[in-house]
């Protein structure tokens, strides 16, 4: 469990030093010849070991730990280093047999700010290829070097007590002589099913000066540990609370995990249990930082005239680290208990907290999974419905996606501020017929532009709905669908097919799904204006594309959007190849025939929040909300390919596409067309017909998609 390819017995043998080693210090441990193959490990990141293997990252893991064994012989001496993937790794020189060895000692995070970006690129960069359950099987996480310095210390002393002596297996010797032989500590946590680096283990129980462990409490905080990485986030967060609350005989308690630099209640179990609740601190305060390691609480008061929320209006919260950072808290209502009891919930919290956020990125990636799956699930509907029926598909669609059994799609009037519904799915009664609906809800929902979630209509001031309306469940979504300042349209769901009560969840997926529905409302709208005069003045004529005015208001409010949502997005230049040689050898007309097949090219691959427009000449531009560069290269590809492939009337036709990304230097509409505009003039100039990014740096990327 330990290496990443099958040992033979001897490289077994091997890994019983490295084993003890890596589960006292909990880093990891990897033994790698001059050829810079693994010959043993223990407790290996299991980062490492999908990217090691890997055809298209093994490189880099090749320049960075692979070439350690040279630069190790070579400078004489350990050498430190920060690995590709954000691992902090220390290559320590051994002799076996005469053969000499390296050891990567580390391979751990000791930068939260490197697991975030790491999280990242599995979440919706080049690591998403690989499945969440293996990629976070093993994480390693450290809040300091200390791990790290001990596993070398001993790997170095026993190296060296040995180096003028008969060379044997160093990583299989005993302890050397003349000193105790080394102790396993009674309560370990396994690396293989705890994925937890060395600061886990130091907050164990500790013996009390009798010298005795507490046994019974250590075995129950071992059994703990070793069932948690087996379960899903939430299913974890609550075996620990109820194991807290039971443990140390606590009415309740909750757990909080970190969103947009807030705390924010994961779960809740006792009195706790589905109130909302809000803690006046920031991870970031001052205060709560000079609390970390302290093994106490800081008290938080309830706010004077609510309801309160803790018993004795008091909630003690426990900050909790990893990688050196804030990254949750638990926190329990009243007065606590003797202060050695204090501590030891401390300091079971902090050594759950790493488990958890090992949890908690494996579910944001299988999260980010789905919701991705459902965004393109929803474009390729969107493609597929009719003008006649749109506002029913959409309504239906949308539907499915949040399991909904009923939804409706409601619109303002013309020249009224009453919502009137242009498609019902489920309704018992005829809301389209309806001279006004929505007054209750929808229309607030509208006017204010953010969404309102009720897992509860009873205990909202609202009351529950009148009865002849015959709502299974008293859970509903109102969500508004907005472009910039204009609002659109208001659709509403409820009565969730499981049962269960709307949440973040469906919020998300709504977010995720609003800028696509809101293009397609605004089109649909536009088209079916009595006066033609502004669906004209937004089209170009030649190819029936959008043209370059509405191209750029677009561009603001998708930038805008994908700032607030933290959503990629991407803009592609498309140029026709010599069409002016095109235009001059074969007449204005032909040149016009190209144009439009060029634009009906377009159509056919693109999504339905895909915006494509005429730029200017023969020049086109696409928006892409939504997407990431990765995505708009493949896409970019195929519309270039296509029109290299199709048969123009007169010759060949080919066509050169510079992208660029929204990004913190490429935040306006000027810097993204000029971005993708310098990518497309690189295109150009290296020889047309070919597909060029641009890098965020001033210069288009060196890689030629072509």
């Amino acid at each position: 469990m330990f290496v990443s390819r099958p040992m033979n017995p001897e490289q077994k043998k091997k890994g019983k030093f490295l084993d003890r080693v890596a589960s006292e210090t909990g880093v990891a441990l990897v033994v790698l010849d001059a050829d810079g193959r693994q010959a043993a490990a223990a407790n290996n990141n299991s980062i490492c070991r999908l990217l090691y293997d890997s055809k298209e990252f093994g490189p880099a893991c090749a320049r960075d730990c692979g070439s350690a064994f040279r630069r190790v012989f070579s400078a004489g001496k350990a050498i430190e280093f920060e690995c590709h993937a954000g691992l902090h790794c220390r290559a320590v020189p051994v002799v076996e047999k005469r053969k000499k060895y390296v050891v990567i000692i580390g391979r751990t995070f000791l930068k939260a700010e490197n697991y975030r970006k790491a999280t990242e690129r599995a979440i919706s960069g080049e690591w998403k290829q690989f499945k969440p359950t293996e990629f976070f099987e093993n994480i390693l996480i450290s809040g300091s070097r200390t791990g790290i310095d001990k596993a070398s210390a001993r790997i170095e002393a026993l190296a060296a007590r040995r180096a003028a002596a008969e060379p044997k297996e160093i990583l299989e010797m005993p302890e050397p002589a003349g000193q105790e032989p080394h102790k396993t500590p009674e309560i370990t946590i396994r690396p293989e099913s705890t994925a937890l680096s060395k600061s886990a283990a130091k907050h164990y129980p500790e013996e009390k000066e009798s010298g005795r462990v507490e046994a019974a409490e250590a075995a129950a905080w071992r059994s703990l540990f070793g069932s948690l990485m087996k379960l899903n986030y939430p299913a974890a967060v609550e075996a620990f609370l109820e194991f807290v609350s039971h443990h140390f005989s606590l009415e309740s308690v909750v757990w909080f995990d970190i969103k947009n630099c807030e705390f924010h209640p994961a779960l809740a179990i006792g009195r706790l249990r589905g109130r909302h609740l809000k803690l006046g601190i920031k991870p970031s305060d001052r205060r709560l930082q000079d609390y970390v390691g302290s093994e106490r609480a800081y008290k938080l008061l309830e706010r004077p005239g609510k309801e309160p929320a803790a018993a004795g209006g008091i909630l003690n919260v426990f900050p909790v680290t990893v990688g050196g950072e804030i990254r949750g808290a638990l926190a329990i209502e009243g007065e606590l208990p003797k202060i050695e009891t204090v501590r030891r919930i401390s300091r079971l919290a902090q050594a759950a907290a790493p488990q958890l956020e090992i949890l908690r990125l494996r579910d944001e990636v299988a999260r980010r999974d789905w919701l991705a799956r459902s965004v393109r699930q929803f474009n390729e509907s969107l493609k597929r419905i009719d003008a006649d029926d749109f506002w029913t598909h959409v309504t239906q669609v949308s539907a499915e996606l949040l399991q909904a059994e009923r939804a409706s799609l409601l619109v303002k009037k013309e020249g009224t501020d009453k919502l009137q519904a242009r498609a019902a799915i489920g309704a018992r009664v005829n809301l389209i017929a309806e001279p006004e609906v929505g007054g209750r809800i929808s229309k607030t929902a509208l006017e204010k532009g953010t969404p309102i979630v009720v897992s509860d209509i009873t205990g909202t001031p609202l009351g529950r709905a009148p009865i002849d309306w015959n709502y299974r469940t008293q859970s509903f979504i109102s969500y508004p669908i907005v472009i910039g300042e204009r609002r659109l349209a208001v659709l509403n769901f409820t009565d969730k097919a499981t049962g269960e009560t709307f949440g973040e969840t469906d919020l998300e997926l709504l977010n995720a799904i609003a800028p696509q529905i809101a293009v397609a409302i605004d089109r649909t709208a536009l088209k079916s204006k009595a006066g033609e005069f502004e669906q004209l003045s937004v089209t170009d004529p030649l190819t029936g594309l959008l043209n370059r005015r509405y191209l750029q208001n677009r561009l603001a409010e998708e930038l805008n959007r994908s700032k607030r949502h933290r959503f990629p997005m991407t803009l592609m230049m498309i140029d026709v190849d010599r069409f002016k040689s095109y235009n001059d050898t074969f007449g204005h007309p032909a040149g016009d025939e190209a144009l439009r097949i060029v634009a009906g090219i377009l159509k056919e691959n693109l999504r339905g929040a895909d915006v494509a427009a005429r730029y200017g000449g023969e020049e086109f531009a696409v928006l892409l909300p939504q997407t990431t560069v990765e995505e708009a290269v493949q896409i970019a590809e195929r519309i270039r390919r296509q029109i290299e492939r199709c048969s123009f009337p007169h010759r060949r036709v080919t066509a050169s596409i510079g992208i660029a990304s929204s990004g913190p230097d490429i935040s306006t509409p000027d810097d993204l067309i000029w971005a993708a505009d310098r990518a497309l003039y690189q295109a150009k100039e290296l020889g047309r017909n070919m597909v060029r990014v641009f890098d965020g740096n001033g210069d288009p990327l060196g890689n030629n998609v072509h």
